[in-house]
């Protein structure tokens, strides 16, 4: 094999990652090895996630670089990234929370890789912070599409259990098997939230309590939009839920800006029809705004030219701390856990990668 393995990264039931080099180029790189079963042949996740990732190519979604095939094993080779948005936040922000300049930057590149998989079809279907990677130089990269799906036309009819749990779409709790982009969009709007708070927005038990805790805050839907989302999606059974007022996200997100808040509503709309689309938040004055630019008298950058975070590993504060090489970051195959008594929210499935999150998991 043209690659060197050098450490030990993670262990899942189906595969093995380790930091790697080429023999080569000298680049570092990440080697997911796929243990091969001689009756069961190679996991239905890998050939889905090869096929799809071969075709994505964007500096926002990881690179598949290769795929070497024995007998025994599937080796995928990823480019490297030191650690997911999950472990940065852990390590970089105020208790979770990131300061607004990386927010903002973060988000646009979630929004970029997942406006392009959508226009190549592509439905990633389990975004959330650990299948987000974060390299050196503050960029973003989308990984794991184990669970993706190329869509077509007419709609294909998919799986519901598909999204972890805290990040999947109120349409795909309710059983919705016709969804489309929306649900990515969807868990766009619940990283936003994250990333600005420090804690997941939505965290239920199981699907009917999940429910409960987006309508606790955005409301519940009234009888229009439920009948509305049962035509569009004829396999859910509409149940009665208890009517909860919608609180306004400021309430929840104090520190958002008017801007952030205005994006988050038209992202984590309760009907999927009224969402908006990854290409259109793009556009969207957050990102484009005077009033977000956290770097007043500076020129505020064009969405087509928003770079990454000009101090990537760590916040501005410190940056001015007088004895910077002093601090101490956690190796970057380190899992911290951010979730409530130590829990993760549950698993749509048994994937075949590792439990931290990388390149597919």
């Amino acid at each position: 094999m043209n690659y060197v393995q050098l450490e030990k990264l993670g262990e899942g039931t189906y595969a093995t990652v380790y930091k790697g080099r080429s023999r080569t180029t000298n680049e570092i790189v990440a080697l997911k090895e796929i243990h091969l079963d001689a009756e069961e042949g190679t996991p239905s996740t890998a050939i889905r996630e090869i096929s799809l990732m071969k075709e994505l190519k964007h500096v926002n979604i990881v690179r598949l670089y290769d795929v070497i095939h024995t007998e025994t094993k599937l080796v995928l080779i990823f480019e490297y990234c030191d650690r997911d948005l999950k472990k940065y936040m852990d390590a970089h922000g105020e208790r979770g929370a990131l300061d607004p300049a990386t927010v903002r930057s973060f988000m646009y590149q979630l929004l970029k890789g997942t406006a392009f998989c959508h226009e190549n079809r592509v439905l990633h279907r389990d975004l959330k912070p650990q299948n987000l990677l974060i390299n050196k130089k503050g960029e973003l990269k989308i990984g794991d599409f184990g669970l993706a799906r190329a869509f077509g036309v007419p709609v294909n009819t998919f799986s519901n259990e598909v999204v972890t749990l805290w990040y999947r779409a109120p349409d795909v709790l309710l059983g919705s098997r016709t969804y489309s982009t929306s649900i990515d969009v969807w868990s766009c709007g619940c990283i936003f939230a994250e990333m600005i708070s420090g804690v997941p927005l939505f965290r239920g038990r199981d699907n009917q309590d999940q429910l409960l805790h987006i309508m606790r805050i955005i409301g519940s839907p009234d009888d229009r939009t439920l009948r509305k989302i049962s035509a569009e999606s004829p396999e859910i059974t509409i149940k009665q839920f208890p009517r909860y007022p919608k609180i306004p996200f400021q309430q929840v997100l104090p520190k958002a800006s008017v801007q952030a808040i205005d994006l988050l509503e038209r992202l984590l709309q309760f009907d999927p029809s009224r969402r908006i689309t990854a290409a259109e938040a793009l556009t969207h004055p957050y990102f484009t705004s005077a009033a977000v630019n956290p770097h007043a008298g500076y020129p505020v950058p064009t969405p087509a030219a928003m770079p990454p975070p000009t101090y990537a590993y760590g916040t501005q504060q410190q940056q001015h701390q007088p004895q910077p090489q002093q601090q101490v970051q956690p190796p970057a195959n380190t899992y911290v856990h951010a979730y409530p008594m130590g829990q993760a929210p549950p698993q749509p499935g048994q994937n075949y990668g590792y439990q931290p999150g990388y390149a597919g998991r």
